[in-house]
């Protein structure tokens, strides 16, 4: 994955595992995802979960889980240590790779208000994603936990939220942020008196004059004799773990307390590990690649056999039916579009090509953008095949169940049509512009414009057999037959432009 975005919602779960559990199943089920780490505590009542994948699955994991545990988890009924106003409390979107924070933002946006009209669940966002200044810390939009956010949010104008409605239901509401790595750490204390954890927490946390990009609270735990500080270290470059734990040990030092032991709630950085090792041995001048097997990995993986898309194609290789036909002719019509990227940026920047060069950098530009939308359409057409699964399993004992069905299919069935459509039409574009590049270009490139046009057809002769097997079974007739008529005219353009192509690095 050239884009990686990580996500670590929270669950208002923490007690009953198989709520976790189905929580957890719908985002492994989401194509492009990588679930990372399930992580719960009885006592705050609270599962985190980490995964990783590209924008787009990311998003839609995110989105399906929250659906999920709106459906599982009634905030009416729910208790626990660790603030939260839903079921799904907070979803963050963390830069990792190849992306920029500006895309978490437009991220969490696009998520957040999905989730507001589709789910009528209130979202609040919050960070680097904030619509306004007062809602950058997560602690003053949780102010009043569920409970109080129930009776203010319909009566005072600063609790409306950002998407969904003015009204809390039983799953509650949502915050929805972009945000750097966060360490979820704890530390526990030798001591059962909470009085003395929370005067610990003031003295760590930021807010009441600790340590900046330190959150903390002290709570109760189901541990006869200790109590816990609980935190969140927003950023461990500029507070290191070491930093926060030696401020309690001296802290808890004063009242004859001891430190039992810390836990780390979730993934973090190597870096922050490193850190600590840095500080406690006093490594002068110490580099990450003296680490042995930081130095195998990067050996490991260097060059190109780093790059192919292994895990892709042993998704597709599996026996399920995601992804599928569709989702690889997305990716071949995204093949097509990145040669035709190799041949402009072959052309740029070459004085012999120097009349053309702004040209050139269009079609690139342009090419770029049509690759990363078909990289999308490989995501959503496993999704739109899935919808059509979930459809068909819905219970049809009565006329109502059976009435409501019938519709859930009929919808599915046309999005499963309308994105192999998408897909045609944007592989077409692709084609287009290919004909600008070889036309133009550099012709010691010709060869890769003509392997170009290879994947370009089967992007969209995969696309056309995926719109064909979903409108048959369209009652809308008419809409079937204005598919098939849209679907005919992108098989026939392609079959033009990929003439004009290949006539060009033929030299005809």
């Amino acid at each position: 994955m050239d884009r990686i975005i990580e996500c670590v919602p929270n669950f208002s779960e923490g007690r009953r595992p198989e709520v976790v559990e189905q929580i957890s199943s719908r985002i492994r089920s989401v194509p492009g995802v990588l679930l990372l780490d399930v992580e719960t505590d009885a006592d705050h009542n609270r599962a985190v979960v980490t995964f990783v994948g590209t924008p787009e699955a990311v998003g839609e994991a995110a989105f399906q889980a929250a659906r999920e545990a709106a459906r599982l988890i009634d905030m009416r009924r729910h208790r626990g240590e660790h603030p939260r106003i839903g079921a799904t409390d907070v979803i963050p979107f963390v830069p990792v790779r190849g992306v920029t924070m500006a895309d978490c933002v437009d991220l969490a946006r696009s998520v957040g208000r999905r989730i507001g009209q589709e789910l009528a669940i209130p979202v609040y966002l919050y960070e680097e994603a904030a619509s306004r200044p007062e809602r950058r810390n997560l602690a003053d939009v949780r102010r009043g936990q569920y409970e109080g956010l129930a009776e203010e949010i319909g009566r005072q104008p600063e609790r409306a939220p950002d998407f969904g409605p003015a009204e809390l239901g039983p799953a509650g509401a949502t915050a929805v942020g972009a945000r750097p790595f966060l360490i979820a750490y704890n530390v526990y204390l030798g001591t059962p008196d909470l009085h003395l954890a929370r005067h610990i927490a003031r003295a760590v946390r930021h807010s009441s004059g600790g340590l900046r990009y330190v959150k903390a609270l002290g709570i109760a735990v189901d541990r006869p004799g200790q109590v816990q500080v609980s935190m969140n270290l927003t950023d461990y470059t500029k507070t290191p773990i070491q930093r926060v734990l030696d401020l309690i040990r001296a802290e808890a030092g004063r009242y004859g307390v001891s430190v039992l032991e810390s836990e780390v709630v979730g993934l973090l950085p190597a870096a922050a590990l490193h850190d600590v090792a840095i500080n406690e041995l006093q490594l002068h001048n110490f580099r990450p690649d003296q680490i042995l097997e930081n130095r195998l990995q990067g050996e490991r993986e260097g060059g190109l056999a780093a790059d192919l898309p292994r895990p892709f194609l042993a998704r597709v290789a599996a026996g399920t039916p995601t992804p599928g036909g569709g989702s690889v002719a997305a990716v071949a019509g995204a093949n097509a579009a990145a040669l035709g990227r190799m041949v402009a940026n072959l052309t740029i920047g070459r004085k012999k090509y120097a009349a053309v060069e702004d040209d050139m950098r269009a079609v690139e530009a342009a090419l770029e953008q049509l690759q990363q939308e078909l990289l999308g359409l490989c995501v959503e057409d496993a999704a739109a095949f899935e919808a059509i699964m979930d459809s068909f399993r819905r219970p049809k004992g009565s006329d109502e169940e059976k009435a409501t069905r019938s519709q859930a299919i009929q919808k599915a069935t046309i999005e499963a049509a309308r994105v192999p459509l998408c897909t045609a039409e944007r592989t077409v574009q692709v084609l287009d512009l290919l004909r600008r590049a070889a036309a133009q270009g550099n012709p010691n490139a010709h060869t890769d414009a003509a392997v170009a046009v290879a994947m370009g057809r089967a992007a969209v002769f995969g696309a056309a057999r995926n719109v064909r097997v979903n409108i048959e079974g369209l009652k809308d007739r008419a809409l079937a037959e204005q598919l098939e008529g849209q679907i005919s005219e992108l098989e026939q353009r392609a079959e033009e432009l990929s003439r004009e192509v290949l006539g060009i690095v033929d030299g005809g």
